[in-house]
C-alpha cells in the first residue's frame, strides 16, 4: 500500500486560470487518495479564485509578501522572485510544518532553498518556460523577439536563474508533449527529459446544472439563444479577438441558412480578469472596440461573489442592456462555468490561443460533450481529435477568422444525431485520458518516486551560490523599492 504523504504545493498567485485549475485539481485528487495537502501562495483573493480554495475544501496558506507585484507595471519577474523567496523562508521557519515533498510549479526560484533548508525533495511541474513568455505569446519554430538592449540585460540573469533553479528539481514533469519538447530545446543544460502528466479535471464538477430560478448569477447568463462559448483569461496572448472576428463573419453567413434559430446566435466570452494587470485591462478594451467595429452589441458582467468591480473605459465602448450579441463574463464562478458548458443551447466551445502549452478548456468542453474549435498547434493537438471524421471530437484550424467561420458553419449545422455521436466520443476521451483520477494517480507515482530518493545531500558549493544570489536579490529590491 502506497505511503500517505505530507505534500506542500507552492504556487505564486492562486487566482483563476489554467495553471491554478491544475493546482486545485491536483491537490483535490491527491487529497482524495488519502494524502495530506497544503497550498502556499503569495496572493489569494477570495473574490477572484476557485471556490475550493475559499470554502475549506483545500487548506490554503496565504503568506502576504512585503513586496509589490510590480512598480508602475514593470519588474514583474524580479518581484515574483522576491515574493516567492519570502514565501519560501516562511516555509523554512522553525514554526512551519514539515513535509515529505514539495510540489512547485510556475516559478522555480524556491527549489534550491527548499532542498537546502528543509533537506526535502522537490517535484517541479512545468506549464511552460517563463523565459519564452516574457515577450508575449510563444511562436513555435520562430526566434524569440530580442526586445530592447535594456530588457535583454534585465532578462539575462532572470532567464539564467530560471534554468539553474529548475535544474535543481529532483523530478520534472510537463503538462504536454509539446511543452516537454520546448523545454528540452530551450533548457539545454538540463539533461532530464520531463515526464508528461496531462492536467486532469474533476468530472463531477461538470455535471448538468439544475437551474435555480432564484439564482440571478445563473439565470442572468443563460439564454435559449444558440450560444458559442469561449473560456479563456482576458490576456492578449489568448487571442480571444479571433473568436469575435470569426463570430462576426459567421453572422454574415447565417442569414442564408434555413435554420431561423441560428440567426439569433450569441457569443459568450468568459474568463479570469485581473484589473491589477495592464495586459488584462488593455486587452478587454481592445475586445470591446472590436465588438463595436463589427456592430455587435455586448454586456459585461461578473458574479455576485466577485470583488472585482466592473471596468469602465474612456472610449466609445458602451455596454448594451437586454439580449446582447456578446456577453463578457469576468471571473465566472464554478456554477456559472458548469451552467454554460452544459446548457442545451451551447453549440460549441471556442479555444483561441496558438501554441498553447496544454489548454484545459478543450478538455472541459469535451467532458460536457461539446464540439471543440481550437487552433492547430500546441497542446490542443494532443487533446482534440480532428481526423478521421469518425473519431472527431473537434476541429483544429489555423488561427484565421475566415477559416474559423467556415468551421463554425459546419459545427452549427450538425444534425442532432451527428452531435450526439460526437458528444459520446468527446466524453469518453475526456474521461479516459484527462480525468482527475488519472492525473492524481500519475502525480502520486511521481511524488512517491521523488520521496524514495531519500534526504537531500547538500554540497558546499550550493551554499555559496544561494548566499550570493540572495545578497544580490536583496540589494536589487532595496534599490528599487
Amino acid at each position: 500500500m502506497p505511503r500517505k504523504l505530507r505534500i506542500a504545493f507552492i504556487h505564486p498567485d492562486l487566482g483563476i486560470g489554467g495553471a491554478e485549475r491544475l493546482v486545485v485539481d491536483a491537490a483535490l485528487g491527491l487529497q482524495k487518495l488519502g494524502h495530506s495537502v497544503d497550498i502556499y501562495t503569495s496572493h489569494h483573493d477570495p473574490g477572484h479564485c476557485f471556490e475550493e480554495t475559499r470554502d475549506g475544501t483545500l487548506r490554503v496558506h496565504y503568506v502576504v509578501p512585503p513586496f509589490p507585484r510590480a512598480i508602475k507595471g514593470k519588474l514583474h519577474i524580479l518581484f515574483s522572485h522576491a515574493r516567492q523567496l519570502h514565501l519560501t523562508f516562511h516555509l523554512l521557519s522553525p514554526s512551519a510544518p514539515s513535509y515529505d515533498v514539495y510540489f512547485v510549479d510556475q516559478l522555480s526560484t524556491c527549489i534550491p532553498f527548499l532542498r537546502l533548508g528543509a533537506h526535502t525533495r522537490v517535484l517541479f511541474y512545468c506549464h511552460f518556460p517563463d523565459k519564452l513568455l516574457a515577450d508575449g505569446a510563444y511562436v513555435d519554430g520562430k526566434a524569440r523577439p530580442k526586445g530592447s538592449l535594456l530588457k535583454r540585460i534585465y532578462r539575462l540573469p532572470m532567464d539564467t536563474l530560471e534554468e539553474v533553479t529548475t535544474r535543481q528539481a529532483d523530478t520534472i514533469l510537463a503538462n504536454s508533449k509539446f511543452t516537454a519538447r520546448v523545454f528540452k530545446e530551450h533548457f539545454r543544460s538540463i539533461t532530464t527529459v520531463p515526464r508528461v502528466v496531462y492536467p486532469g479535471i474533476n468530472l463531477d464538477a461538470y455535471k448538468p446544472v439544475v437551474v435555480d430560478a432564484n439564482d440571478s448569477d445563473i439565470t442572468s447568463i443563460l439564454s435559449e439563444r444558440p450560444t458559442l462559448l469561449s473560456l479563456n483569461r482576458f490576456e492578449q496572448k489568448k487571442n480571444v479577438a479571433l473568436a469575435i472576428e470569426a463570430f462576426a463573419r459567421l453572422r454574415k453567413i447565417v442569414p442564408s441558412t434555413t435554420d431561423s434559430s441560428l440567426r439569433r446566435l450569441r457569443l459568450v466570452l468568459a474568463g479570469g480578469y485581473d484589473p491589477r494587470l495592464m495586459d488584462n485591462v488593455k486587452n478587454l478594451e481592445s475586445l470591446l472596440d472590436s465588438a463595436n467595429k463589427h456592430g455587435l452589441t455586448y454586456t459585461i458582467t461578473t458574479p455576485s461573489t466577485s470583488t472585482v468591480a466592473l471596468p469602465s473605459f474612456n472610449s466609445s465602448s458602451a455596454s448594451t442592456p437586454g439580449e446582447p450579441d456578446i456577453l463578457f463574463l469576468l471571473n465566472f464562478s464554478t456554477a456559472q462555468r458548469s451552467a454554460l458548458l452544459t446548457a442545451p443551447s451551447t453549440l460549441a466551445l471556442l479555444y483561441t490561443p496558438t501554441n498553447e502549452h496544454f489548454g484545459i478548456g478543450p478538455v472541459e468542453g469535451m467532458v460536457c460533450g461539446l464540439p471543440i474549435l481550437a487552433c492547430d498547434s500546441g497542446g490542443p493537438t494532443e487533446s482534440v481529435v480532428d481526423q478521421p471524421a469518425t473519431e472527431r471530437t473537434g476541429w483544429l484550424r489555423r488561427p484565421d477568422s475566415e477559416v474559423w467561420a467556415e468551421a463554425l458553419v459546419e459545427i452549427v449545422s450538425m444534425s442532432g444525431e451527428e452531435r450526439r455521436q460526437l458528444a459520446e466520443r468527446a466524453k469518453n476521451r475526456a474521461r479516459d485520458k484527462f480525468g482527475m483520477e488519472a492525473m492524481a494517480r500519475d502525480l502520486e507515482s511521481a511524488l512517491q518516486e521523488t520521496v524514495a530518493m531519500g534526504p537531500v545531500p547538500t554540497p558546499a558549493s550550493l551554499y555559496a551560490f544561494l548566499a550570493l544570489f540572495l545578497a544580490l536579490l536583496v540589494y536589487l529590491v532595496r534599490a528599487l523599492v
